[in-house]
Parts: structure tokens; sequence; C-alpha cells
């Protein structure tokens, strides 16, 4: 069972507050060279300046609306507020049924400034608790988050990765705030599939654990789990994550 998308204004509003978890984690820090447990080679500095350059690029092609190629962007501002302050902007004035470029054309998800301001949730969400930790202060991912990101991650990231490249398996991921999904992984790619028959291997554990364990974020011990542990190690690394 899927969890309903957040409204287009509900999205915007969780891009400002999940964009502001950040910059709380960032202050409540010991300085901004405090390393980044979850991207190792940034430090707090170099995580503000990357969600930064993303949510500036990201304003950039909704701006520019429909095309075949990445925008040409302008240095990014210095201060994450008026990037998330500039992206939400943009997203407003498109609309959400606005098209515009996206890496994730092969996944069959839209192409739009609807599916860009759901993509920068989830964006912030991890990394505002990429912060957190960092700061040592983590936080669970909001449930409304959390339930979001895992139905976008297999949408995006399963669906724009192409074939699977090990033996056909069936993987169940819960939640125990309740929706589930059940995924088809074949050469054919990663499917949502609805039906009960028998699985591979399942990931148990609330919303924001399933989530940051598929972004790489918390370790496969953290959630409940069942079946094949070699087949579930290999779903959590796959898509590689950069």
């Amino acid at each position: 069972m899927n969890q309903t998308t957040p409204s287009f204004e509900e999205l915007l509003t969780l891009i400002e507050d999940r964009s502001t978890a950040l910059r709380k984690a960032a202050d409540a820090a010991s300085g901004l060279g405090v390393r980044v447990p979850g991207c190792p080679d940034w430090s707090l500095r170099d995580l503000i300046a990357h969600l930064t350059e993303v949510q500036h690029f990201w304003a950039a092609a909704v701006a520019a609306g429909p095309s075949e190629r990445p925008p040409t962007v302008d240095e990014p501002p210095t201060e994450l507020p008026a990037a998330t302050e500039a992206l939400v902007a943009a997203l407003r004035r498109s609309g959400p049924e606005s098209g515009c470029w996206t890496w994730w054309g092969g996944s069959g998800a839209p192409m739009t400034a609807g599916a860009v301001a759901r993509h920068q949730v989830h964006e912030a969400a991890v990394h505002a608790f990429d912060a957190q930790l960092a700061a040592g202060v983590p936080q669970q991912v909001p449930t409304v988050v959390a339930l979001d990101g895992i139905a976008e991650f297999i949408s995006v990231l399963h669906g724009s990765s192409g074939a699977w490249p090990h033996d056909p398996a069936r993987i169940g991921l819960h939640t125990t705030e309740g929706p589930a999904w059940l995924i088809g992984l074949t050469a054919a790619g990663a499917r949502l599939l609805d039906d009960s028959s028998p699985t591979d291997g399942c990931l148990r554990g609330s919303a924001s654990d399933v989530l940051l364990t598929l972004y790489g974020r918390l370790p496969l011990d953290r959630l409940r789990t069942e079946g094949a542990h070699t087949v579930l190690r290999r779903v959590l690394d796959w898509p590689p994550l950069d």
C-alpha cells in the first residue's frame, strides 16, 4: 500500500522545514568543521554548501522550463536560507504541472516542478539527519516525509537504475506506521508489485529508519529483517548512491 504524496503546497512547506532543521542542527554543533558520518568526506560546512548548490540548481531548472539539457547556473548564494527561498519561489511560480529537466527521465516519474519539489523534500530531509547526527542530536525524519520518501526512493532511485544485476528477487518494506511496499527486482528493473506471494526478504521498522537505511545512513541491523541476508544487503547496495 502506498502513502499519498503531500500536496504541492505541503511539499514547499516541507522543503523549508527540513532546510531549517539542517541549519538548526549545524548551529547546535561544536563548529562547522565537524565531520558528517553520513558523508564521511564532508564537514558540516561542506554539507551546507552542498544543499545550497543543489537548491540553487533546481531553482534554475524549474525556472528554465521543459528542456533536454540541465540548466546553466550562475554562482549560488553563499547562504542556505537564500537558496531555499529562491527554490520555493521558483517552484511556486511554475506550479506543480510545469515541465522541466530532471535526471530521472528513465524512471517513468514525472519530469515536472511537482516532482522536483517532492525530491527536494527528501534531499533536505536526509541531509538534515546528516547534520543532526554530526551535531550529536539525531532525530527521526517526520513520518509524513519518511513515508513519502520511501515511495519516492522506489519510484525515482530504483526506477532510474536500470536492470537489477542479480538473480530476480522480491523484497518487502514494512513500516510500523502501516504502509508497506513489495518490490520486484529483475533484469527489467524494479517495479512495485500488488500481490501477497512469498518474498525473498523483508525489512521492517519505523518509516524513518527504513528511509534512512535505504539512503545508507543507518546500518541494516537497525531494522528487523526476514529472509536471505545476502539479498537484503544487495538491495541496500543498489543503486549505488553518490
